[in-house]
Parts: structure tokens; C-alpha cells; sequence
């Protein structure tokens, strides 16, 4: 990656995250070689992969002048927690735009977990119910904060978008200098995917099984 692109960001978790033999699940599968990328390390708030994003959304924020960040997720979304974990971190107030999606009420999905973990962020919490339009809804409560004088910086659902997008090149290669220096050739890469970027995902598949790994999501 380039300096420039390199410098774009604001440096939140913890990099690079450990590449872990699974020895035990290995044996137990009776064979295959399986390694694990370690994005649970990151260090923020419970840690995840979004923090990858985030260090470069953060910044971005940062070099606008935004006091204010806004999200969106479902009630038990990481993005959304590390979101307020990192707002936490650099001084700027958070608002969660959350829905309820799931058809039943239990206390563990509705007030515990990442919900407890928002409140004790201090970030803002606002429940919308199942099926509500989130994008909508993130751009009424920018407006609705400008108004106010405040600085609102929206980031998308997941943190998917071309800022966000620079996190997958810093773990393409992140994972392929760790698995060069480990002598490691993957046949296969597990991925899960929840944000639509399947073209970046098979870019990264083809930079560190030499073009010929396969993806799996």
C-alpha cells in the first residue's frame, strides 16, 4: 500500500492480528491444515474486524471536523459497538440508529450484549422497528443534528464503502506477509460476508493462495 494511503488512517486496534494453526480442530477433521486470522485481537471494545474500517472511516471524520458520528445496524450490531468504542476513543459523541429484527422479545438480544456494551460507550441509542429504512433514517437524524450546529459524520451500514473498502487491502496483506513468512500456501479461504464485496473478497483469495486458492462464504 502507499504512504498516502497508509496515512489516511487513525490507528485504533491492534495490527497485525495474530495467523493461528487450529491443531485441534485439524486433528478432529482428520487431516486438513486450518488457520484462523484473528480479527477478534483487534483491541477494540471486544475487538472485530470492523476496526480495520474504522481506523480509516475515524479519520476521515477527523480531517472533516465532524463531532458526531452515525450508524446504523441491528440491536446486537459489533459495527455499531466498535463504532462507539472508537467515538469513545477520540472524543467524539456517537448516535446508533438500531433495529429491532428479530420477531420475538427476549431480555439477552434487546438489553444486554453489544446494547449493554453502546451504553457503557456513552453512545446515543435510538431503536427503530423491524423493516425500518436505516439509510433514511441516518440521513433525517444528520439533518436533524445540523440543525442543532452539530458536525455529524454518517457511516454506512457495516462500514461498507470505499473508505471501508481500504481495510480489506491492509488484511490481503497483512495475511499474505504472515503467511509467506510462515512458508504457507492456502488452497482454500473461508470468508464470511455479509456487506456485498465478493469481487474484493476474491481479489484477496488470489493475492495469498499464488491465483489459484479458492472462496468460500
Amino acid at each position: 500500500m502507499s504512504d498516502r494511503l497508509f496515512s489516511q488512517k487513525y490507528h485504533l486496534g491492534h495490527f497485525p492480528t495474530p495467523l493461528e494453526p487450529m491443531r485441534r480442530f485439524s486433528h478432529h477433521l482428520g487431516g486438513p491444515e486450518i488457520w484462523i486470522k484473528r480479527d477478534d485481537c483487534t483491541g477494540l471494545a471486544g475487538g472485530g474486524n470492523k476496526t480495520r474500517k474504522l481506523e480509516y472511516l475515524i479519520s476521515d471524520a477527523l480531517r472533516t471536523g465532524a463531532d458526531t458520528l452515525i450508524t446504523t445496524g441491528a440491536l446486537q450490531s459489533n459495527h455499531a459497538r466498535q463504532t462507539a468504542a472508537a467515538a469513545a476513543k477520540v472524543g467524539l459523541n456517537c448516535l446508533l440508529l438500531l433495529e429491532d429484527a428479530v420477531p420475538f422479545r427476549a431480555p439477552y438480544y434487546h438489553d444486554m450484549g453489544n446494547l449493554l456494551l453502546d451504553d457503557l460507550l456513552s453512545a446515543q441509542v435510538q431503536r427503530l422497528p423491524r423493516g425500518s429504512d436505516l439509510t433514511k433514517a441516518a440521513l433525517e437524524a444528520a439533518a436533524i443534528l445540523r440543525k442543532a450546529g452539530k458536525r455529524p459524520y454518517t457511516i454506512p451500514l457495516g462500514g461498507s464503502n470505499g473508505l471501508g473498502a481500504l481495510a480489506y487491502v491492509d488484511g490481503v496483506g497483512e495475511l499474505a506477509e504472515q503467511a509467506k513468512a510462515l512458508a504457507i500456501e492456502f488452497d482454500y479461504v473461508v470468508v464470511a460476508s455479509g456487506s456485498g464485496e465478493p469481487m474484493l473478497e476474491f481479489w484477496l483469495v488470489q493475492r495469498i493462495s499464488n491465483n489459484h486458492g479458492e472462496l468460500w462464504e
